[in-house]
Formats: structure tokens, C-alpha cells, sequence
């Protein structure tokens, strides 16, 4: 880990293995967020054969994928991946919060950071400008996990 600028830092993930959990439900949208976070990582020394990759149905499914996917691979940390838009009812609010929990417990069990990367939006106009424009939320996501990764490194040694 190194400080490029004030406000920036910069990490090498060379020999980090990393999953990435991610929902088809708004595929459009959590593509992006793969394709961005898949180019972070890349961009950190990542190889793409340490990177694995595995889709769910939806959010409220990467809780248990993350379980499964970490009793499976051996993994420093796991980026969880979904768009959660608002409705005309409160599934949204319960769909990102079981996901944001049962992320949180499944990481908590394992010793395994997991990065809950659930963008949560009000209308399609707020997902597209998170997950395909400039905000880019699947890159801050991807250096939340190699900063918790190189962290847990870290304090193990």
C-alpha cells in the first residue's frame, strides 16, 4: 500500500485471491460494476486466474453464495456485487438490508472481509450514473476489498 496523493491510495494485489459475487437481477447495471471492479483489481497486480467470479439470482442470494464460495476456494476477500431499485413497495428495503446483514454475519464467521457492494438506488436514472458512469462504484468497491485484503494480511503476519 502506498500514498500516490493526499486523498489516493494505491495498493498491490499481486498474489491476492479475490471472489466476486455478483446478481443477474438489473444485469445491465451489476455489469458494470463487474467490468469496473474486474479493472481495478487487474490494475493492482490481480491476475484474472485469481479472480472468481460467480453469479446469483439476485441480492438477497450473495449471503449465502458468499458462504458457499468461501467453504469452496480459498480466498482473501470477496466483493458482493447488486443493484437494489426502489419500488412502489418496501421490498427494495428488505432485499439490501438481508443482503448488507447476511453479508456482514457471513464475514464475521469466516474471518473473510467481504466488501456488501448492494448499490441502492430510487430510480434507474441514480443506478446508471453509480454503476456505468462516472461515479464508478464497482472500482471503489474492488479497493475496498484490496485494502481489506492487504489489511487482514497484514495483521495475520
Amino acid at each position: 500500500m502506498s500514498l500516490d496523493s493526499p486523498n489516493v491510495l494505491s495498493f498491490d494485489g499481486t498474489g491476492l485471491r479475490v471472489g466476486v459475487i455478483a446478481a443477474r437481477f438489473n444485469q445491465r447495471y451489476v455489469d458494470g460494476l463487474i467490468e469496473n471492479a474486474h479493472a481495478t483489481l487487474r490494475a493492482a497486480g490481480v491476475v484474472e486466474s485469481d479472480i472468481r467470479t460467480v453469479r446469483v439470482p439476485g441480492s438477497g442470494e450473495l449471503p449465502s453464495a458468499a458462504q458457499m464460495l468461501l467453504a469452496s476456494a480459498d480466498l482473501d476477500v470477496v466483493i458482493a456485487l447488486g443493484v437494489v431499485i426502489k419500488g412502489g413497495t418496501l421490498h427494495d428495503q428488505l432485499v439490501a438490508d438481508a443482503a448488507q446483514s447476511g453479508l456482514l454475519r457471513v464475514s464475521l464467521d469466516t474471518g473473510v472481509p467481504i466488501i456488501a457492494g448492494v448499490v441502492t438506488t430510487n430510480d434507474n436514472a441514480q443506478a446508471e450514473a453509480r454503476c456505468l458512469g462516472e461515479m464508478n462504484r464497482g472500482a471503489e468497491f474492488a479497493r475496498g476489498a484490496l485494502e481489506m485484503a492487504l489489511l487482514k494480511k497484514d495483521l495475520s503476519s
